[in-house]
């Protein structure tokens, strides 16, 4: 294959690349001397642009590579390139949720970190090769890193940078540690190959050494307990934006990434996680680990009174949700798995929007700080009401469907020993859990009295439609759950899930 023809095949990541580059070109020698507002804004139109022509690209040229080709570091199937259409949306609304934020001066620096890290994204997504995965997934964490650190004159974020960092270098250790042991025991690394040459081998020692130190790294990318400690901090520390960043974009890839190596490099070794038939292998530490999830982060989001925090530990939980998907290890676990996600992602996104503009004018995103919000910005706060009540599972909007789905695919998981339906049960108690504190928000916007002297909240047109883009899309994905359904599962089936 010539050189050209290989950056056809990465063109979006190409193209993303040079918006970088270009953001950054543009604020720093052109629109430095302009108004915040006006760089920020100039800035999200160029990060825009820079995520949306590799979408156009993707729909009108269809590629496609073999899981073979460059020894799978570039795979190119519907489902990859599906997947990284939600991740360059997510950016694009990231983006522009950061037009309304003046927690920094080096605006060009922020736009460029976010399409670098949706780079990393898009490499991990459509790889097949450990080795660029875990050069990819360094890609992000580094970016992300600087993100959360990037309110310079919050002693909070900076804290919240250093716990992220010191834990994200420890996960990055254990992952790498652990493929190491997969190439030594397979001495490829691809995953098919890598799952080619363990089959019938059973679950040696160092086999199953390297699947948990696998999942210790992934668990810290996904927030899952009990490698979740980061998750709170960082959220709460980070500029609102950033949180929202990393509580959307890189959940999606981590999650993908996390299925596609367990599905595909530790096939044959998955045993089973039914109740009283346990066998080892990765389904059951992973469904303990999603009932951990599940449990603490339900139950320690009832206590906070932040709702950055709030929205931590709900993250946690929706980390145990998302994981009955991969347990499935099957085609509808991954269509409900990839559904689920990317709902959950735009869901939070607007979410960690409202809480923007609230701690914009408030200077916090205590729940108090939310009282009366209907009457301060009215819009807002319908928005607000519909992700919540999407991340409490409410019909008919997309949270419901997202849980229904990966329920469903759960329990109908090995019938016989009815499969994963402790787990389901489970799950199920925790969403009646999850509820009440989402609607401890909600009853802030709209039963409490506004606070004496609460600053008016005026956001500008182009974050309030952003907002409202992604209110309307949480509903329309509830409404007609069944066109995105339909879609993965032809996609999946082409990539040999």
């Amino acid at each position: 294959m010539k050189y050209f023809d290989l950056l056809a095949l990465a063109m979006p990541e190409t193209l993303v690349s040079i918006a970088a580059l270009v953001v950054l070109f543009v604020d720093l020698a052109v629109m430095r001397s302009a108004e915040g507002r006006w760089r920020r804004l100039v800035a999200a139109a160029i990060t825009g642009m820079g995520c949306l022509l590799p979408i156009f690209w993707m729909v009108q040229v269809q590629q496609h590579t073999t899981a073979g080709s460059w020894h799978g570091m570039l795979v190119i199937d519907p489902l990859t390139q599906l997947v990284k259409q939600a991740v360059l949306l997510l950016t694009v609304l990231a983006a522009w949720l950061s037009i309304d934020s003046t927690f920094t001066e080096h605006v060009g620096e922020y736009f460029a970190l976010l399409l670098l890290a949706t780079v990393g994204m898009l490499f991990m997504v459509g790889s097949e090769n450990v080795l660029l995965i875990f050069v990819s997934l360094e890609l992000i964490s580094l970016s992300l890193y600087i993100l959360v650190a990037f309110h310079k004159r919050s002693v909070r974020s900076a804290e919240a940078a250093l716990k992220y960092f010191l834990f994200g270098g420890m996960a990055a250790a254990f992952t790498l540690f652990g493929l190491s042991l997969l190439y030594g025991l397979s001495g490829s690394i691809e995953l098919r190959p890598i799952a080619a040459a363990l089959r019938g081998k059973g679950l040696d020692p160092l086999l199953a050494l390297a699947l948990v130190m696998t999942v210790i790294g992934f668990g810290f990318k996904i927030a899952a307990v009990p490698f979740h400690l980061w998750a709170p901090d960082a959220y709460q520390g980070a500029p609102t934006p950033c949180a929202g960043f990393i509580a959307s974009g890189s959940k999606v890839a981590s999650f993908f990434i996390l299925a596609k190596i367990m599905m595909l490099g530790f096939a044959g070794a998955e045993g089973n996680g039914a109740w009283r038939g346990f066998v080892s292998g990765w389904v059951p530490l992973l469904a303990v680990i999603a009932a951990f999830s599940m449990v603490l982060g339900s139950l320690a989001a009832l206590a906070q009174s932040n709702v950055k925090r709030l929205l931590a530990y709900s993250a946690i939980a929706h980390a145990g949700y998302a994981l009955l998907g991969v347990l499935t290890d099957n085609l509808q676990g991954v269509a409900s798995l990839v559904y689920y996600v990317v709902t959950y992602a735009l869901t939070v996104l607007g979410a960690f929007g409202v809480v923007s503009a609230v701690e914009e004018s408030a200077g916090e995103a205590r729940l108090t700080d939310f009282s009366g919000l209907c009457r301060r910005a009215p819009l807002l706060s319908l928005c607000m009401m519909v992700f919540m009540l999407s991340l409490a599972g409410i019909p008919p909007l997309a949270g419901f469907f997202g849980k229904f789905y990966v329920f469903v695919a759960a329990a109908g998981a090995e019938p016989k020993n009815l499969g994963l339906l402790w787990l389901v049960i489970f799950a199920i108690a925790m969403s009646a859990v999850s509820l009440y504190y989402y609607l401890r928000v909600l009853k802030e916007i709209y039963v409490a009295e506004s606070p004496a002297g609460a600053p008016p909240i005026c956001p500008t047109p182009p974050f309030t439609i952003a907002v409202l883009l992604i209110a309307l899309g949480v509903v329309v994905l509830g409404c007609a759950p069944s066109l995105v359904i339909g879609r993965l599962s032809a996609a999946i089936q082409l990539a040999g899930f």
